[in-house]
């Protein structure tokens, strides 16, 4: 009998979707409806939402792979009454690094030191006075794509002039980082319903230490230091206990820093570098929120 019906939001089914959605379907009293937002419409009434579903749906588990869709999905299923994984503020917050890093610092997380500016010439200005190197990078974006280490000035104005010349809404805005001198490595948690789950160092021999880019990744051990920091940046951009997040941490020093809080878990590294079953608790969670 079936106890709760769960949709899943997704365009393409990666290794993470086909995981979480076996997961999902090895439970007897879950029925799971598969959501292509490339394939439904939403309405301002849950009549016309998402081709008229919406009253069989219990709770949606977002996995689109674009930010955009999958935030406006979530907008639209939380206006029906259907309560999402994540929710919308989760992946508003999370989506757009200002948000996060804003989010972050109201909440005593520490992250490293940050500047916006609008124009070319103030954002050079502002690298200036924060001294080099730093990082600049996309508010919008994933996977470490379009990331700059900048390490003098000839290279700011170069960075600095090609996003003039990209031109988007997105290039427009020019947001900076002291670049973290960390261990080589460092630190994807993930924090399930208000619990961290696993935890995976990720190594290079490059700065960029991510997965999707190579790095080495082996099972870190959730020490009460790591656990505080993930639970503290989760809690920060909205997620306490109702949703799932990845938590990146850098070690600077003796410290923890939160460089980025990612509101579409990716997994499959972590579980294999864990040992942990990611997939099983992250289904469990929705299960828990779909039967609520």
């Amino acid at each position: 009998m079936t106890e709760a019906t769960v949709g899943f939001v997704c365009s393409r089914v990666r290794k993470d979707e086909k995981l979480l959605l076996n997961e999902l379907r090895e439970r007897e009293d879950v029925e799971v409806v598969r959501i292509d937002p490339r394939e439904v419409s939403f309405g301002l009434d849950d009549e016309h939402g998402a081709d008229a579903n919406v009253g069989a749906l219990d709770a949606v588990v977002d996995r689109a792979m674009s930010y955009s869709r999958g935030l406006y999905a979530a907008r639209f299923f939380e206006s029906y009454g259907v309560p999402v994984v994540n929710t919308s503020e989760v992946a508003r917050t999370c989506g757009d690094k200002v948000e996060t890093t804003v989010a972050l610092r109201e909440n005593d997380v520490l992250t490293p030191e940050t500047r916006v500016a609008f124009t070319p010439e103030s954002a050079l200005e502002t690298v200036e006075e924060m001294g080099y190197p730093v990082v600049v990078k996309p508010v919008v974006g994933s996977w470490a794509r379009l990331l700059a280490k900048v390490n003098d000035r000839d290279a700011a104005e170069a960075v600095f002039e090609h996003k003039k010349v990209l031109g988007s809404y997105e290039h427009s805005v020019f947001y900076v980082q002291n670049f973290v001198e960390k261990p080589g490595r460092d630190i994807r948690v993930a924090v399930i319903g208000g619990e961290t789950v696993a935890a995976m160092y990720r190594s290079s021999d490059d700065w960029i230490t991510n997965a999707a880019r190579g790095a080495e990744t082996t099972n870190c051990e959730i020490t009460d230091e790591i656990e505080r920091v993930a639970l503290d940046a989760a809690e920060a951009v909205g997620c306490g206990e109702e949703g799932v997040v990845g938590v990146d941490v850098m070690e600077d020093g003796d410290d923890l820093t939160v460089h980025e809080v990612n509101h579409s878990l990716e997994f499959k590294a972590l579980t294999g570098a864990s040992g942990k079953n990611v997939a099983g608790a992250y289904a469990d969670h929705v299960v828990e929120v779909a039967k609520r």
